[in-house]
């Protein structure tokens, strides 16, 4: 009798512990990650603010576009209080010359850096994927033409084409109905971060499915008559989730990085609008005097940049085969 009952509680422990799934496994690593926990209770914070700042900033009564002549002096619009003019109506200071409230563009800015990053973000990844799949799969001709082309899009200087074309583009953007200003700016920023991004994550996925294209599973599938596209996005998409999504978790905060340096160099939106790299543009110019119009944005930036490559490590981690167990 003891032998059978231990025989059923070896076989209980081996379904409890067995029979998880793939994603459930992943899940229980991360948990067990405290830096993989803290940087994803931040990242849902922040994107939180990005969505809901601007309304709670305005139940508040802070405006991003509200200049406050009565916090900045008329010696060139140095803030009156110290410290960048921190008080209990501007809890973050407030920009020099304008008087503008630092934490509310703090709010509308977060929300226009992550609606650039977290959409050519996903533009990436889309395209990376489909096109790696095809040329990994297919082999010969098409992958040959396919990986010329890449190299081709990657020979380009990506900052000095972005600064030649960015008025050029934005103007054609609004010609083919995109509004005028900072909407058909945006929509260029996200454009061409997605073309310019996709080949690396093409390259990695191209060379995941040329071994995964001689798997038992493949040759399964072919030899039952499958189509290509069945193949291709039902047997061997799912087993390339690892590889994406730990690149997506890294290209992401690179976007965020990317944006606000062209942002810097002018290529962002225009004002009133605002972004972190603008918000660093103007802080330049009075770092000397108020260093907190620069250290104020730029933690923010660092904390969301790093927050997003500790969970891409994490989430890495999370998805090896040979740490899963």
């Amino acid at each position: 009798m003891t032998v059978v009952q231990d025989t059923a509680a070896g076989f209980q422990s081996a379904a409890l512990t067995g029979g998880r799934s793939l994603r459930q496994i992943i899940w229980a690593r991360l948990r067990r990650d405290r830096v993989a926990m803290i940087c994803l209770v931040v990242l849902v914070l922040f994107y939180l603010i990005g969505i809901f700042g601007p309304i709670v900033g305005g139940m508040v009564g802070i405006d991003p576009y509200k200049f406050d002549s009565a916090s900045i002096s008329d010696n060139a619009g140095k803030p009156v209080l110290d410290w960048g003019g921190i008080s209990a109506a501007h809890p973050l200071g407030v920009e020099w010359g304008t008087g503008r409230d630092i934490m509310a563009q703090l709010l509308f800015g977060l929300r226009i850096s992550l609606v650039i990053a977290t959409s050519a973000t996903l533009i990436t990844v889309a395209i990376g994927t489909v096109v790696g799949i095809i040329a990994g799969y297919s082999g010969g001709w098409t992958d040959s033409i396919i990986g010329r082309f890449m190299d081709l899009v990657l020979a380009f200087p990506f900052l000095l084409i972005v600064l030649a074309l960015s008025g050029v583009l934005t103007q054609r953007l609004t010609q083919l109905g995109v509004p005028e200003g900072n909407p058909s700016r945006i929509l260029y920023l996200i454009l061409v971060l997605s073309v310019f991004g996709w080949p690396y994550l093409a390259r990695i996925v191209r060379g995941q499915v040329l071994s995964l294209r001689e798997r038992e599973f493949v040759e399964s599938a072919v030899a039952m008559g499958s189509s290509k596209r069945r193949i291709l996005f039902t047997e061997i998409l799912p087993n390339l989730w690892a590889p994406i999504l730990v690149y997506a978790t890294l290209t992401l905060p690179a976007y965020i990085g990317t944006e606000a340096a062209l942002s810097f160099l002018g290529v962002g939106v225009l004002p009133p609008e605002t972004t972190f790299g603008a918000m660093l543009a103007t802080s330049v110019t009075y770092f000397n005097v108020v260093p907190t119009y620069l250290f104020i944005p730029g933690t923010a930036l660092v904390i969301l940049v790093v927050s997003f490559n500790l969970l891409g490590d994490s989430l890495r981690d999370a998805l090896d085969p040979k740490a899963i167990h």
